[in-house]
This record gives C-alpha cells, sequence and structure tokens, in this order.
C-alpha cells in the first residue's frame, strides 16, 4: 500500500532521524515526534504478548525532550555512540495516518573502540503528516532480544 512518494517520504524521515540519533544532535530528537506521542522500546515477545511495558516509555514530546536533558545532565554511562543501518519502510495502510514497519539495526562503539551489534529489531510506526512535515504520532521499537543493556542510554 502507498505510493512512491509516501514510500520516500518514510524512507527520508527515518534516514533523518537515525542521522540526528548518530551524529549526537540529540536536542533535536524529540522534533521527529508530534507533541502528543508515544515512543516506546519493548521486546518482541512483550509485543507479541500485547504487553504494554518496556524498557522505554514516554507519551509526549515533553517527555522526550526530558529524556534528553537527563542524559546530557544526570546520567553516567560510559561514552559510547550509535550506528544505525535503517531497511526500507514497509506501508501497512496509508487511509489515515501512515502506518509502517521498517527494520533496523544498531551498532554501538565505545570509547575504546569496541564495536557491537546492539540491537536489531523493526520500528512499528503511526505517522502523520504535520502541516508538510511528517512526524511520528507512535513509534515502538520492538527489539528481537529480551536481553538489554542496564542503560539504553541513548534513543534508538
Amino acid at each position: 500500500m502507498g505510493d512512491a512518494e509516501t514510500l520516500l517520504r518514510l524512507a527520508a524521515l527515518n534516514t533523518a532521524y537515525a542521522r540526528t540519533i548518530d551524529t549526537d544532535r540529540l536536542e533535536e530528537w524529540p522534533d521527529f515526534f508530534l507533541e502528543r506521542c508515544i515512543y516506546r522500546v519493548t521486546s518482541a515477545e512483550n509485543h507479541r504478548r500485547g504487553q504494554a511495558a518496556g524498557i522505554v516509555y514516554a507519551d509526549s514530546r515533553a517527555m522526550l525532550a526530558d529524556r534528553i536533558a537527563a542524559l546530557r545532565n544526570a546520567n553516567i554511562f560510559e561514552r559510547q555512540c550509535y550506528r544505525h543501518i535503517v531497511g526500507m519502510p514497509s506501508i501497512l495502510d496509508a487511509a489515515g495516518d501512515i502506518v509502517a514497519e521498517t527494520s533496523f539495526l544498531v551498532v554501538r562503539t565505545l570509547r575504546d573502540g569496541r564495536m557491537d551489534l546492539f540491537v536489531a529489531g523493526a520500528y512499528l510506526d503511526r505517522v502523520r503528516d504535520d502541516g508538510g512535515v511528517l512526524r511520528f504520532a507512535e513509534r515502538v521499537v520492538v527489539c528481537d532480544s529480551s536481553r538489554f543493556d542496564t542503560l539504553v542510554a541513548i534513543p534508538l
């Protein structure tokens, strides 16, 4: 479902989203979301069971901004950076909000140069055109593994 223009706009949204995180411009990250939104990180098992609980939950852009402020000013964690590899979105519905699923991988590089495959999974998105700009009304990050680092500090 969905036309080529919608697909390209979604791909561009995902690319810009990942680049913002990967280049440590985290203060810009909340701008990818509507004021009232859902951002949730969970495991595939929890998602299959319909369990709302996850390791990260926010229901507004303000909560996302607070998360970044805490990351910058309060959280203590080993310096690290991410590199996202994001697949082409699959549009599941485009009758109202755009509903899409996109596979992703995140490679994490630690301060000492060690790299590891940090997470693999799928973004389950509900995206809305907000005055000509696509923004996430909902982004559920479904991680294939139920094993998580003790602190998922940087947004996925």
